[in-house]
């Protein structure tokens, strides 16, 4: 069973589509990512900011990353970036199908990371589980918490972590879904 996931992993990951987006903050390491994103092979569509322009608002280039990924939201994928990644989280959330996390620096868990009492001391711990418990198909980046090894570190993990398959996981979704439909 495990194989034919990850064989079915491997196919989708071959279609998926990573759609980049950030205000000026963000800029840099945008560039970085997707140059490293281009080299594993992923098709990337660069949203912008596209130049360092302290007057931009990240909504403005948020919102086409985010809508992207509500359009497709099963085969698609979004990182965005922001010196906190909260504003971006918040904006790219209001599209229906989209679960944007935050990823803002490496932390150790401090307990049992599941409901089975499974610890990690792996400081990356918390990428793995956007995917596994909440199937975030948008990750937002905190620039300015991040060295850029931890964000590609980050990013490389978040792309390879399956989407969920626990039952009680994948309830809480639907759960979501049916939300979004109500509103």
């Amino acid at each position: 069973m495990k194989q034919l996931q990850r064989m079915l992993r491997l196919l989708w990951e071959d279609n998926m589509k990573v759609y980049l987006a950030t205000d000026h903050s963000g800029v840099t390491l945008k560039n970085t990512v997707k140059t490293f994103l281009e080299e594993k092979g992923y098709v990337v569509e660069d949203c912008g900011a596209y130049t360092f322009d302290k007057n931009d608002d990240y909504p403005d280039f948020i919102t086409k990353a985010a809508k992207a990924v509500s359009a497709d939201p099963e085969n698609s994928r979004g990182i965005i970036f922001g010196g906190s990644g909260q504003g971006e989280a918040i904006v790219a959330n209001k599209f229906a199908g989209v679960r944007c996390a935050i990823f803002s620096t490496p932390v150790l868990p401090t307990q049992a990371i599941n409901a089975e009492g499974r610890e990690s001391t792996d400081p990356f711990e918390i990428v793995k589980l956007t995917r596994e418990h909440n199937g975030a198909n948008m990750l937002s980046l905190a620039v300015r918490f991040l060295k850029e090894e931890d964000a590609l570190h980050a990013v490389q993990i978040w792309l390879e972590t399956a989407n969920p398959s626990n039952e009680r996981h994948l309830r809480r979704i639907e759960k979501i879904k049916k939300l979004e439909e109500t509103m």
